[in-house]
């Protein structure tokens, strides 16, 4: 026969087994310099923020596939924060320069 006390630490060790614990989301940087994104593809999780520095004298955007994200014109010496909300591949480009080219790769 099990004891009360043995059922009670039984209990909360499934209880606690089945929660999942959310994993720190991450800070992640891409360079816009020399009219190029650097890295071109970047990977992050689900949850984690992308900051665009823009590092050359005149303005670029990041702009997402079907709206997924859309900086707008970030200006010389600025930034702009994503946070990866969807799982998937997403090619993105300069609306204002359309040979630059980069990927967000979210996975959970």
């Amino acid at each position: 026969m099990i004891s009360q006390g043995l059922r009670v630490r039984l209990a909360l060790i499934a209880l606690l087994s089945s929660v999942s614990v959310p994993s720190i989301a991450a800070n992640h940087t891409v360079a816009i310099e020399g009219v190029a994104f650097t890295p071109t593809t970047l990977s992050v999780k689900l949850g984690d923020t992308v900051t665009w520095v823009n590092k050359d004298p005149f303005p670029h955007t990041a702009t997402g596939p079907r709206g997924s994200f859309d900086s707008r014109e970030i200006a010389a010496n600025k930034t702009w924060k994503y946070t990866a909300r969807q799982v998937g591949s997403f090619p993105y480009v300069c609306t204002l320069h359309p040979t630059m080219k980069g990927t967000l790769v979210v996975t959970r």
